[in-house]
């Protein structure tokens, strides 16, 4: 049985690293063996025994996230934390390898808790809900796998686990265009996987030590020009997930098509995997590469939040802009990981949080209104706030969260990474003054468009055609609920950032001081450092 097999393997791995409870991999594996079983859960076909099995499953994956936190994580240490480690195939240096450091430990616990909120949100489902709810599982295993797996191999093959929920999710319970959506997402997603397969693979054979552990490829010392050539590919590979432009048109449709569990679960989790990986492989393993590319990453994150947020105010489908207000969003994760002061590569780290928390609701409450309205289109609406307004409460509580108002988590993020590439003394003056005005483009066109689209949805007069075939309920006490559940730590960390800031100081710190030695060998007029001059691929603006 799955589970006996979850089991012993929790057990010999909790026994090989000495610790008293295997709560990393227990996180894995129990969602992944629980999906499993989901075929032997007594129903009658309308899927109201097999939520509350997997409610009940997600939130027992969310306690266990929670368990290793506060029983085996410390955050003032910078190292690598609730380690387990079982080996594998030993000839070839394979083990299943976890652990926990600043810069996954938040992003575990973020999807542990965005996923449990998503199986909630899925409630009504009622078309297959036995495959739907396989599938959140078994996305909820992987996606915590990403984040805590310290084996390039594993790491690989947990980026690949969630590719296949994801799109039988677009595919089968999409909207009218979801197989052109679920292809393209697949397309884009598996081909730009090559990357990091390739990527990895040279990096484990590089210099005739075979490993793939994190800590061994730290240890290896590549060339500076291998370094370049790897770097550029996972740039690729993470890029079309975070993702960057021009990489990013799936998610777009990807957004317009997905049911709103699947909305959370995009929003709030699958983006961070491309943020978590440019810093655990790009800004971590490659810091020589990442002191020449660290520019280009900043360039490419001033594309994204004004090529996004001018976009997003364009569009009159509701689910399209909220999608391009996520990727303008995700450009200030790239200025913070380009960054290389601490504040700002914090700002970075926060912003993801953030905005899985945000995105995550905003994605809800298009799915909610969706329901009432069925219709997307803005022309279409009109004045519904004159019967739903509690759910035009919770649409302007969580737009205000988006436009990064004070006393909520998106404005300390963002105002961490505006001070903290502003005062990153690795860059001339002149480019931070040319980046951080062109960022707060992004900032005043944000307010603009969420504004516009609460006063479409909910203002003016009462669209007659509108109201004559739907009936406008208000939020019921489940939405309610999906919705506190989100708000209360966006308000938690914008009243007190250190609640969560503090869980992954040290680690940035650290990673922070990896890649500025690598920026000040850059400056060194011998040695490894010519090399890194003669790059081509150097973007200018590095003092």
């Amino acid at each position: 049985m799955p589970l006996d097999f979850a089991v012993s393997l929790a057990t010999a791995t909790a026994q090989a690293s000495g610790t008293a409870f295997p709560w990393l991999s227990a996180s894995i594996l129990f969602p992944i063996a629980a999906a499993l079983c989901i075929p032997f859960v007594p129903d009658k076909g309308e899927g109201k025994q097999v939520r509350w099995f997997a409610l009940g499953v997600a939130l027992t994956t969310f306690l266990l996230t929670v368990g290793g936190y506060l029983n085996g994580y410390d955050p003032s240490n910078p190292n690598l934390q609730l380690v387990e480690k079982v080996s594998w195939l030993p000839d070839l240096g394979l083990a299943w390898s976890v652990g926990a450091d600043g810069i996954s430990m938040p992003l575990i616990l973020l999807t542990s808790f965005i996923t449990a909120l998503a199986v909630l949100a899925a409630w009504p489902v009622s078309f297959k809900p036995r495959l739907f709810y396989f599938l959140l599982l078994a996305m909820d295993g992987g996606q915590i796998a990403v984040f805590a797996v310290q084996d390039m191999l594993l790491f690989f093959l947990a980026w690949e686990l969630e590719l296949l929920p994801v799109y039988l999710l677009l595919a089968i319970w999409g909207g009218k265009k979801r197989q052109y959506a679920a292809t393209k997402f697949i397309l884009y997603t598996a081909g730009s996987s090559l990357f990091i397969l390739l990527a990895g693979l040279a990096m484990a054979f590089y210099g005739g030590h075979t490993s793939f552990d994190y800590t061994d490829l730290m240890a290896k010392g590549f060339s500076v020009k291998f370094q370049l050539l790897a770097y550029a590919g996972l740039l690729i590979a993470f890029g079309v997930k975070l993702p960057i432009v021009p990489l990013h048109t799936w998610l777009p449709d990807a957004h317009g098509e997905a049911t709103a569990p699947v909305h959370m679960l995009l929003a709030g989790i699958l983006l961070k995997m491309g943020g978590y990986a440019l810093l655990r492989f790009n800004c971590q393993i490659l810091p020589d590469a990442h002191a020449v590319f660290a520019p280009l990453l900043v360039v490419l994150g001033v594309v994204n939040i004004i090529y996004a947020a001018l976009t997003s105010f364009a569009q009159r489908n509701l689910k399209r802009k909220i999608a391009y207000s996520s990727i303008s969003h995700m450009g200030f994760v790239l200025i913070g990981i380009g960054s290389f002061s601490a504040l700002g590569s914090s700002g970075a780290m926060l912003q993801m949080i953030s905005h899985g928390l945000i995105g995550a609701s905003l994605f809800f409450l298009v799915g909610a209104t969706y329901d009432r309205t069925h219709t997307l289109q803005l022309d279409e609406m009109g004045g519904v706030g004159q019967k739903m307004r509690k759910m035009f409460a919770l649409w302007t509580v969580c737009s205000l969260a988006s436009l990064a108002l004070p006393g909520m988590s998106g404005f300390v993020s963002e105002l961490m990474v505006f001070v903290g590439f502003a005062t990153d003394e690795a860059y001339t003056l002149p480019f931070r003054v040319v980046i951080t005005g062109l960022a707060a483009i992004g900032v005043i066109l944000t307010p603009i468009y969420l504004l516009s689209m609460l006063r479409e949805i909910f203002y003016g007069k009462e669209k007659a055609e509108l109201v004559a075939h739907t009936h406008l309920v208000d939020a019921e006490p489940r939405e309610i609920y999906i919705i506190g559940c989100l708000l209360v730590p966006i308000i938690g960390i914008g009243l007190y950032p250190r609640l969560m800031t503090d869980t992954y100081r040290a680690s940035m710190e650290q990673l922070v001081g990896l890649d500025s030695r690598a920026v000040q060998a850059l400056n060194a007029p011998t040695g490894s450092a010519a090399l890194i001059r003669q790059a081509p691929l150097r973007a200018p603006g590095l003092g």
